[in-house]
């Protein structure tokens, strides 16, 4: 039997939310500002939309807020590209990718060992640690080694991607999250650049890609800080499957909210399709007793909007539930079964 997450996901998929138009356009403006707002960034969905479509730059938000999220819309469009060539995952990808990342947020850092700089997308050459207090990543003489480790680790459970299913597949894009964010490879951009590959591994597995809304950046963070110390990978799988959880709902219902399925207080996931069905029901029940009511006319009597009643008269027609004589103003329909 399907998981919460694997039934919002089906819910998700029969309800039309992703073949709408411009969603992909949408989703992925969602998935920058969402990741750049855990960053600091303020610029909101809307701002990126103008940012992003018609180049106009931003009043009241500085240079390096508009550079983080281009520069991260950039390196999104560059991943979904490697996703659908399904191209091995190497250190030499993720660096070119982190390039894009801190293209013009980067910096360049002189150390004992030489310089590098994060808007090449160069690792580190410097310790550093999580925050005041915290303890530190690993050194940074390890990182091409366990970066290296990764890659293998990741191609190799991608190979076998075919035969998961669509928890397990999540699994692995949470997991391959939390491991490059613990190796901590570059100076800056580590958190964007952990999000984007797991978001990369779910377009290529066709996933509905998660998101880490700016509410949630301190229950994201704690579930980073306590998989680390209690090296338990379960709790940040847990975490990142209840946040795809809230946010697949959230979403659903505001779907169905804008479509004049009003949900009950209380919802939950399963009375959707009921919903749906009773409207349904109501409609063919009203056209039996009465074919000439218009879609407004529908509307007040079940209590939607009459987009929501012109969606189901589409679909019966579709169906062959129902049949139009005539034409839009004069006309009526007809009952066929």
């Amino acid at each position: 039997m399907a998981n919460k997450l694997e039934q919002l996901v089906t819910r998700y998929r029969e309800l039309g939310i992703d073949n709408q138009i411009d969603y992909d356009k949408f989703y992925l403006y969602s998935l920058v500002t969402h990741s750049t707002a855990i960053e600091g960034s303020t610029i909101t969905e809307l701002e990126n939309q103008i940012l992003f479509d018609h180049g106009i730059s931003l009043k009241g938000k500085n240079l390096d807020e508009q550079h983080m999220n281009l520069d991260l819309k950039q390196a999104y469009e560059k991943a979904i590209e490697y996703a659908k060539q399904h191209k091995p995952i190497t250190t030499e990808m993720l660096i070119s990718l982190a390039a894009l990342v801190m293209k013009n947020t980067g910096k360049e850092y002189q150390t004992m060992l030489g310089d590098f700089s994060s808007a090449r997308g160069e690792l580190r050459l410097l310790n550093v640690t999580a925050g005041v207090g915290g303890r530190s990543y690993m050194n940074y003489s390890k990182v091409p080694m366990k970066l290296a480790e990764l890659c293998d680790m990741l191609n190799e459970r991608r190979a076998k991607s075919a035969t998961m299913s669509v928890d397990e597949l999540y699994q692995l894009t949470f997991d391959a999250h939390y491991h490059l964010v613990t190796i901590h490879p570059w100076a800056d951009g580590n958190g964007r650049m952990a999000r984007l590959l797991m978001n990369m591994l779910q377009f290529e597995f066709g996933l509905i890609p998660a998101k880490i809304i700016n509410e949630d950046k301190e229950a994201y963070i704690k579930a980073l800080v306590a998989t680390r110390e209690e090296e338990n990978l379960d709790i940040f799988r847990t975490f990142m499957s209840s946040m795809m959880q809230k946010n697949l709902q959230h979403e659903i219902e505001a779907y169905l909210g804008s479509v004049g399925e009003v949900l009950e207080p209380g919802f939950e996931y399963e009375s959707v399709q009921v919903k749906k069905i009773k409207s349904r029901e109501k409609i063919v029940a009203l056209l039996a007793e009465n074919s000439k009511l218009s879609a407004v006319a529908l509307a007040e009597r079940i209590g939607i909007s009459a987009k929501a009643v012109e969606k189901h008269l589409s679909n019966l027609k579709a169906d062959g539930i129902i049949k139009r004589i005539g034409p839009d103003k004069g006309g009526h329909w007809e009952v066929l079964g």
